[in-house]
């Protein structure tokens, strides 16, 4: 008698099977990590960005950043110009992790609208309000 080696078709079978339904249940979550990653950075970026323009506008007498948001990355006067007394707030301002870019576009609008499909788009801000979104659809009523 020989002694057999190997596995059946049906034992191949029942291990493809647990296999397929693994993953069914597993991929899903990995794809939805990275746009979890990516809202999170986002909020986190904005939230970061509206503190520090609220603490500009604390020692510049209520006055928020110009329309670039220039006046964050420089020391400043209370009158926001180039000085000595406040600031920097910011190194540089953080990417839009959808996008990587970090532009600030100036808007009137409240709430605004997203930017067009530009890809260094990163920031909505309404310098005369002192308001910031991200410039992404879906997330401009944060």
């Amino acid at each position: 008698m020989r002694k057999r080696t190997g596995f059946t078709l049906v034992e191949l079978l029942i291990v493809v099977v647990i296999l397929a339904i693994l993953a069914a249940t597993i991929v899903p979550q990995f794809t939805d990590i990275t746009g979890d990653a990516k809202t999170s950075t986002g909020l986190i970026n904005l939230k970061i960005l509206r503190q520090q323009i609220q603490y500009y506008k604390a020692q510049h007498d209520g006055n928020p950043p110009d329309a670039a948001m220039a006046n964050l990355l420089i020391k400043t006067d209370v009158s926001g110009a180039a000085g000595t007394e406040f600031g920097p707030y910011l190194v540089q301002i953080p990417n839009n992790p959808f996008t990587n870019g970090n532009k600030v576009t100036a808007t009137t609008d409240d709430p605004p609208t997203a930017a067009s499909s530009a890809s260094d788009r990163g920031w909505l801000y309404n310098a005369t309000l002192g308001k910031l979104w991200l410039d992404e659809a879906g997330y401009l009523d944060k």
